[in-house]
């Protein structure tokens, strides 16, 4: 079932997004060459704290997962896509990573990602990461009401494959409040003018994945959450979390 919001749970959440925002600028700001994953975790979980904010993310456990999530931010670096556990792995030159993080204030959630390079940044991974925010922001175009989720989800596909890129089979974005995962899904590819119609005070998390050898196999790694390319190829991930309003798309998580 999609719940509609109103307009003072659409600010509510807005605030929400405001936490995942400044948590995300946090750790790109902290993220360097020689320092870890589990270090950008801590930066995240400060942040969390001094908003007054929890994590939708620490102890999340859907059907698919092993064991709870241990963290408050997923880190993908390089080949892996989505949901990488923060590790000791100490971030070197030229690596690829994607934060993924949420905040839930006040009883609502917000949700982004970004993915970035770390020192010397190759010409290739700059393309993939440039498309990524490009079909962010054409789905984000697309969040309208009267259009439907498939025109969403066609408006991302198509800056994907046109780039050569691939999009991972079954992942997508989600609607989002109170929870972080709720109905409807979003996916990142489709026909335009097909699934459930938009209206103002719906709420979702447009989330584009791309990778680069243009193949959408994965598979999971022995953590049982990281999502990784099957052919080694690198992989990046954006987000924002959107509600659908009369006067067009809001963004609730854009970083300033």
């Amino acid at each position: 079932m999609v719940e509609l919001k109103t307009r003072a749970s659409i600010d509510a959440m807005y605030e929400a997004g405001q936490v995942v925002a400044r948590t995300l600028t946090a750790v790109r700001a902290a993220a360097d060459v020689g320092v870890s994953l589990l270090e950008l975790d801590e930066v995240a979980r400060g942040v969390l704290r001094e908003a007054g904010a929890d994590s939708p993310f620490l102890g999340y456990r859907p059907s698919f997962a092993p064991t709870p999530f241990p963290a408050v931010i997923c880190a993908s670096v390089n080949d892996a896509i989505v949901h990488g556990i923060p590790t000791g792995h100490r971030l070197r030159d030229g690596d690829l990573i994607s934060i993924d993080c949420g905040a839930r204030l006040g009883g609502w959630v917000g949700d982004s990602a970004i993915s970035f390079t770390v020192g010397r940044a190759r010409p290739a991974d700059v393309r993939l990461i440039e498309t990524a925010e490009r079909a962010l922001a054409a789905g984000i175009a697309a969040a309208v009401p009267g259009n439907r989720i498939g025109d969403i989800a066609h408006a991302i596909g198509t800056v994907c494959r046109t780039g050569g890129y691939g999009v991972p089979d079954g992942f997508g974005g989600h609607g989002i409040g109170r929870h972080m995962h709720e109905d409807p899904g979003v996916p990142n590819e489709g026909r335009p003018g097909r699934g459930l119609r938009l209206r103002p005070g719906m709420a979702i998390a447009i989330e584009p994945m791309l990778i680069a050898s243009g193949r959408d196999d994965w598979h999971a790694a022995p953590d049982g959450w990281t999502l990784r390319t099957n052919d080694g190829s690198r992989a990046a991930h954006t987000e924002h979390t959107v509600a659908i309003t009369e006067e067009g798309p809001r963004v609730l998580t854009e970083r300033r």
